[in-house]
Formats: C-alpha cells, structure tokens, sequence
C-alpha cells in the first residue's frame, strides 16, 4: 500500500463531480486500500476519491474506536433515505485542514452501494457515521462542508487556507 497525496482547496478536482465506478477490479481494490493508509496517516475518518485526484464514485471511512479498525469500502454511493430531523455539528475536511464548520445534516440516512466484492448493500446509520457517509457522498458530488456555510463563515475559511497556503510557500 502506498501513502496518496490528500488535494487541498483551492484545486479544481474537490468541486467536480465524480464518475461512477463501471467495476469493481484489482485497480480499484488497491486504491480504495491506499486511501484506508492516507486516511489513517492524516489522521482522518473518511477519505473520498476525489480527495487524491481520483474523480470516481468510491470512498473509504472507518469510525473505529479505540485503534479497533472497522473500514467501510463504499462504492457508487447512493443516500436512499434521510430522516426528516437533523442535527447541527461542526465538522472539519482533510482537504481544508485546520478548519472547521458547523453543518447540518439529517439524522439518520440509509445508503445504497456496493462493497469490495461488488455486491450491493445497504447500510442504515445514525449519529457521526450518518454524518460521515453524508460528508463523503457530498465529496463525490463535488460539494465541500463549507458549502454548507453562510458566505461570511466560508468566505472566512477560505481567506485562512489561502494565507496558510502564501506562509507555506514563503517558508
């Protein structure tokens, strides 16, 4: 497995939407299995496609406690059902770092894809996994969490990337 490298904004690629997957190979297996090593070494709980280049509709997540791995592979996402409640939480991106937003999203989600092998399954999930596939499933469709913001707060971020871009570039 190897380490990818994570897009930061302002790169194009984090707002295009993605392609779905015509099939599960041994090309996409290695991939979604060296975005799990780039998610755990950022560190992160979810890492999408996009998130290293790749436009197609597949991503990696694992809400593990306690250094117990529990990886979710999913492929060409699709968010069948969403509670009508929701909830407000700030989350952050490994494609913003350091920055972080409050986002509202529905409570519960029920989620259509297909795993590692290829076959369809559907998961059903609340609380941070919930908010988790939906950060994810947004990543495939080109939308960021601070898209999700008012103008000021996302114009805000935006600023605090671009100069943490200049200092590193100076450095």
């Amino acid at each position: 497995m190897a380490l990818l490298d994570i897009l930061e904004v302002p790169d194009r690629r984090l707002t295009a939407v993605s392609a779905p997957v015509a099939r599960v190979d041994d090309e996409l297996l290695r991939l979604l299995d060296d975005m799990l090593e780039t998610m755990y070494a950022a560190p992160g709980i979810g890492l999408a496609a996009p998130q290293v280049g790749v436009l197609t509709r597949a991503f990696v997540c694992d809400l593990g406690e306690e250094g117990a791995r529990t990886p979710l592979f999913v492929i060409n996402p699709e968010i069948v059902a969403r509670s009508p409640t929701s909830n407000t939480a700030e989350e952050g991106c490994l494609s913003l770092p350091k920055q972080f937003g409050e986002v509202t999203r529905a409570d519960r989600v029920t989620l259509r894809y297909l795993d590692r092998t290829g076959a369809v399954a559907e998961l059903e999930a609340d609380g941070l996994l919930a908010r988790c596939l939906q950060h994810e499933v947004d990543h495939l469709d080109g939308i960021l969490f601070v898209d999700h913001l008012s103008t000021l707060k996302r114009s805000m971020i935006l600023r605090r990337m671009a100069k943490a871009r200049r200092a590193r570039a100076t450095a």
